[in-house]
């Protein structure tokens, strides 16, 4: 049966015949094109909700001939109740207008799916030598317990937690209109997207492989759609030997008896050697003194220096103390903390530094160089 239009006052007359059970209204459904129905067929018909009824309502100067269009989609013996209801409620459209019958040709037309079909009726396997053939075959041969005949029609059940839905096999005929109706017309999703809506009412060998060479070889999709840019790969950092590269950062912790809440750590990388020192805040200034009084002139100048992007760190004036003793200043990624190896040690100290005993706390100063010395 063909496919037709349905128009806003039709669909509307048959929403009330449908909700108001007026039965005696359905005179004018009883002629059809294609079919002859009396009125008990067309009540059970829309009872039921078997099939989806489109009706041509010719204008009123010519002889009255309404057409009952059957869609697959709602055929209880053609598809699974699952896209009866879908369709009911204004979800996917109908994808392909083929009556049962033309479904059960196409199937038994296919080389693959009428060997499939042989074997289940008449319990002759299928030869070595055809598989061999026909590489699809064994797809499906290894998808045996799942496979089913409904009127004629070969399906395959796929459970979906507590549900369990009727997979129509499909044939390979029809694959481009299949993909064509849930991609192209439903607005170019991406492959996941797209095998979902496929997987829901479909079933072929190696669909996941067709629908996404569907998507990337769509024009519309290579020409509207980048693609995703990919994160840099993460390198580890390497350093072998002491100064090799020196790593420091900023811990702020509850403000002590002297108002004191900020320490610079600063650790070796090769070593794991650290110091840390309360400083009175993050200035640029206090950074620079820190490392010249408590790091360079105790251990010596590093090749290079790692700290994140604050501008305490990014400051001229600590692009010029490195410039003038010899140092490279590098920096971490931004939003990377994992990129400067000093915040392992911070979490240390502030494990160290929690265990403090409650009037020792207020004096928290007093016991850092006892604690990261420990």
């Amino acid at each position: 049966m063909q496919m037709g239009c349905l128009e806003d006052h039709t669909a509307d007359y048959l929403m009330m015949l449908c909700h108001k059970k007026k039965w005696k209204e359905y005179s004018s459904l009883q002629r059809s094109e294609h079919v002859t129905m009396n009125e008990n067929t067309v009540k059970a018909i829309c009872d039921k909700h078997i099939v989806h009824l489109v009706i041509n309502n010719p204008p009123a100067e010519t002889s009255p001939k309404p057409t009952l269009v059957v869609s697959l989609a709602h055929h209880p013996k053609g598809l699974p109740e699952s896209f009866e209801e879908e369709d009911q409620f204004g979800g996917l459209p109908v994808i392909a207008p083929f009556a049962p019958e033309d479904i059960r040709e196409r199937q038994r037309a296919d080389t693959c799916i009428c060997e499939i079909l042989r074997q289940m009726e008449t319990g002759k396997t299928v030869s070595p030598s055809l598989r061999k053939e026909i590489p699809e075959l064994g797809v499906l041969l290894r998808e045996w317990s799942k496979l089913k005949i409904l009127n004629g029609i070969l399906y395959r059940k796929r459970q979906e937690g507590i549900q369990t839905y009727h997979q129509l096999v499909l044939p390979e005929t029809l694959r481009p209109l299949v993909l064509k109706s849930l991609h192209d017309d439903m607005g170019h999703m991406g492959v996941e997207r797209t095998l979902d809506l496929v997987r829901k009412r479909f079933y072929w060998p190696k669909m996941s492989a067709d629908v996404e060479s569907r998507i990337k070889t769509c024009r519309r999709c290579v020409r509207r759609k980048s693609l995703p840019e990919k994160a840099a790969p993460l390198v580890n950092i390497t350093a072998t030997r002491p100064l090799k590269l020196i790593c420091m950062d900023f811990l702020s912790v509850e403000p002590g008896s002297s108002n004191i809440k900020d320490i610079l750590v600063i650790t070796d990388h090769f070593t794991k050697y650290a110091i840390a020192v309360p400083t009175p805040n993050q200035k640029v200034r206090t950074v620079a003194k820190c490392l010249w009084d408590h790091f360079f002139v105790h251990y010596g100048i590093p090749e290079k220096l790692l700290s994140d992007q604050g501008p305490d760190f990014e400051s001229r004036i600590i692009k010029e103390l490195c410039e003038l003793i010899g140092t490279q200043k590098v920096r971490t990624t931004p939003y990377h903390s994992r990129g400067n190896p000093v915040e392992h040690f911070n979490r240390t100290l502030l494990n160290m530094l929690g265990t403090l005993e409650n009037r020792k706390k207020n004096q928290w100063r007093n016991y850092v160089k006892p604690l990261f010395h420990a």
